[in-house]
């Protein structure tokens, strides 16, 4: 086993990516991870847990563009005046942090739910992660918008948080794959 071609991405340059080789490769039986006959089930539940692992570093994207907006709104004056002092930024902070803290609470209801051992959490972790991704780009967004021009520089963060936040909405299932999971669960009950 070996690394091959490390992909360059638009975003999460932090973390590197690259495929793994596999040749001539050769596993016993006692490696085997799960049970035999179960694979599907054992994928599911581990995308259970890896959208709670995406919903909660999507939180902290969001979390990141919203202080970074929200010191730059404190510093850059326009007119003689912080940037916070306009209503129009002051809501966008708002509707920021309150739209963070329900992400926030949702991914902690998926987490505490697989952490009492909950072996189905589809519903609560594809909420968590659609949710969260979704608030993540919106808050990157908007902390572009905040800084203005900057918000496009590499020399300031807000570039980098809209960057690295897409990725949100894309690992471990699309949007549209967490909302056909909820469905789903939401028509079986």
């Amino acid at each position: 086993m070996k690394a091959g071609k490390k992909e360059h991405k638009l975003g999460m340059r932090a973390s590197d990516t690259s495929e793994v080789l596999f040749d001539n490769c050769w596993m016993s039986a006692d490696a085997m991870v799960g049970d035999e006959g179960q694979g599907f089930l054992n994928t599911l539940q581990v995308l259970d847990a890896g959208r709670i692992g995406i919903a909660a570093l999507a939180v902290g994207l969001a979390q990141g563009a919203y202080e970074a907006a929200l010191r730059y709104a404190k510093e850059r004056r326009q007119f003689g005046q912080p940037l916070a002092t306009f209503q129009a930024i002051q809501w966008k902070l708002a509707d920021m942090a309150t739209r963070i803290e329900a992400a926030r609470l949702l991914t902690y209801r998926a987490a505490w739910l697989k952490d009492q051992g909950v072996t189905r959490t589809g519903r609560e972790s594809s909420m968590a992660k659609l949710y969260s991704s979704e608030i993540a780009v919106r808050a990157a967004e908007e902390s572009v918008e905040i800084f203005g021009g900057y918000g496009f520089m590499r020399d300031y963060p807000a570039e980098k948080f809209f960057r690295d936040a897409k990725l949100c909405t894309i690992g471990e299932g699309i949007s549209e794959i967490q909302r056909l999971v909820i469905a789903r669960q939401l028509l079986v009950r």
